[in-house]
C-alpha cells in the first residue's frame, strides 16, 4: 500500500470536483433544494380548502354550524351561494373543493329535539384532498354533535347523563404534532446519500474514460484498488458533508429532533454507502458515456424512490411488491435514519436493518470491484 499515490489520487479528483463549478453546485445547493421543496410540498397535511356553503335557513343553529368550520382550519369559507347549482358551478370550476348545504328547517329541527342532516359535497377528482376533507368534516361534525346533545341534556335537567362511559384519550409519541417534515427530512437524507455518490460516483469513472486519461492512469505504477479508492473517497466525504448539511437545517429550521447517537447516525450511513458506491461502480463498467452512466443509475433509483417508503408507506403496498422493496437497500436505511432521528434507540433495536444493509453493501462493492478491475485489465 502506497498512502502517496492514494492521497494524490484524492487530491486530483478534489481538485476536479472544484474546476468544475457544475458538479460542485450539484453536490452542495441540490440537496438543499431538494429538503426545502420535499419538507414544504411533500406534505399529507391539507388545511384552508376552498368551501363553499349554501345556507337555507339563516338561523342561530346554522351560524354556529358554520363557525364551527371556521374556528378549524381545514376549511376556508369563502363562498356564500345561493342555490345548489351555484355551488355545482364553483366545484365543477374547481373554485371551491368542497360544499355544504344546510337545509331550511336545520334550526328548527335542532331547537325541537330532532335529528337534522346537512350535505357536505366533495370534488373526489383528488382524492388525498377529498379524503382528508371526508375525515375533518366528520370530526367537526361528530363534535358539534355532541355538543348539541350536552345543551340538550343540561337544558332536560339531566346534566349528569352529559359524561360518556368511555373516554379516549390519545397520545402520539416522537411526532406529537404529526409533523410530515419529521418524516420527509430523514428520507431526504437517504436520497442524497444515494443520488450524489452513485451518480456521481459513475461519472467520474466514465469521464476519465471518455476523456481518454484512465489509460493514463492504468499505465502508471497504481493498483486497480488505489485507482477505485481514489475516485470514490472524495464521493464519500461530500456525501458525509450533505448529511451533516440535510440534518443542520432539519433541525433548525424544520425543527425535526435528532434524538439518537450523532456517532452512531454517521457511522451507518457511512455503511449505507458502500450500497450506492457498488451501484455507482456496476453502472460505470457498464456505461461507455456519462449520459450513459446517468440513465443507468435512473434506472436502479426510480424503482428505490417508490419501494423503499420514501413516499408511500410499504404497508399499502401490494404483497408482492412489498416483497420486491426487500431487494432495495434504500430501504433499510430509510428505516434505520428514521429510528435514530425521532426514537433515539440503539443499535439493538435496528439490528436486522443494519444486517441487510451490510449484506447489500459487501455483496454489491465486491460485484463492483472485480466488474472495476476487470474492466480495466
Amino acid at each position: 500500500m502506497n498512502n502517496t499515490r492514494l492521497l494524490s489520487l484524492i487530491r486530483k479528483e478534489f481538485v476536479q470536483i472544484l474546476r468544475d463549478p457544475r458538479t460542485l453546485a450539484l453536490v452542495i445547493v441540490i440537496p438543499v433544494l431538494q429538503l426545502f421543496l420535499l419538507g414544504y410540498s411533500a406534505s399529507n397535511d391539507v388545511r384552508n380548502v376552498p368551501m363553499a356553503v349554501f345556507n337555507q335557513d339563516r338561523g342561530p343553529a346554522a351560524r354556529e354550524l358554520l363557525d364551527a368550520f371556521r374556528v378549524s382550519d381545514q376549511f376556508d369559507i369563502r363562498f356564500e351561494v345561493y342555490s345548489e347549482d351555484e355551488l355545482r358551478q364553483l366545484i365543477d370550476d374547481g373554485d371551491a373543493r368542497v360544499g355544504l348545504i344546510i337545509p331550511p328547517d336545520y334550526s328548527a329541527l335542532i331547537t325541537g329535539n330532532q335529528q337534522a342532516q346537512v350535505a357536505f359535497v366533495l370534488d373526489g377528482s383528488d382524492p388525498s384532498v377529498a379524503s382528508t376533507s371526508l375525515s375533518a368534516a366528520q370530526l367537526i361534525g361528530q363534535a358539534y354533535a355532541t355538543d348539541v346533545q350536552a345543551d340538550r341534556l343540561a337544558r332536560a335537567g339531566q346534566a349528569g347523563l352529559v359524561a360518556f362511559p368511555l373516554e379516549v384519550r390519545t397520545q402520539v409519541w416522537y411526532n406529537p404534532d404529526l409533523e410530515d417534515a419529521y418524516f420527509m427530512v430523514p428520507g431526504i437524507i437517504g436520497m442524497i446519500l444515494y443520488s450524489i455518490t452513485s451518480i456521481l460516483t459513475a461519472n467520474a469513472i466514465v469521464r476519465e474514460r471518455e476523456r481518454g486519461t484512465i489509460e493514463q492512469l492504468i499505465v502508471t505504477p497504481i493498483r486497480p484498488w488505489e485507482l477505485m479508492a481514489g475516485k470514490l473517497v472524495p464521493y464519500v466525504i461530500l456525501a458525509l458533508i450533505n448529511t451533516v448539511e440535510v440534518l443542520v437545517i432539519g433541525s433548525l429550521w424544520f425543527g425535526v429532533p435528532v434524538r439518537g447517537s450523532l456517532l452512531l447516525i454517521m457511522a451507518l450511513s457511512s455503511l449505507f454507502l458502500l450500497s450506492s458506491l457498488g451501484i455507482g461502480l456496476l453502472a460505470s463498467t457498464i456505461a461507455n458515456t456519462q449520459q450513459e452512466a446517468m440513465l443507468t443509475v435512473w434506472m436502479t433509483m426510480l424503482p428505490a424512490i417508490f419501494l423503499s417508503g420514501f413516499f408511500f408507506p410499504l404497508e399499502a403496498m401490494p404483497v408482492v411488491l412489498q416483497w420486491v422493496s426487500l431487494l432495495m437497500p434504500l430501504r433499510y436505511y430509510l428505516n434505520i435514519i428514521r429510528v435514530l432521528l425521532l426514537k433515539g434507540v440503539g443499535l439493538a433495536a435496528i439490528w436486522p436493518d443494519v444486517l441487510a444493509l451490510t449484506i447489500f453493501g459487501l455483496v454489491l462493492m465486491a460485484a463492483a470491484s472485480l466488474r472495476f478491475r476487470k474492466r480495466l485489465d
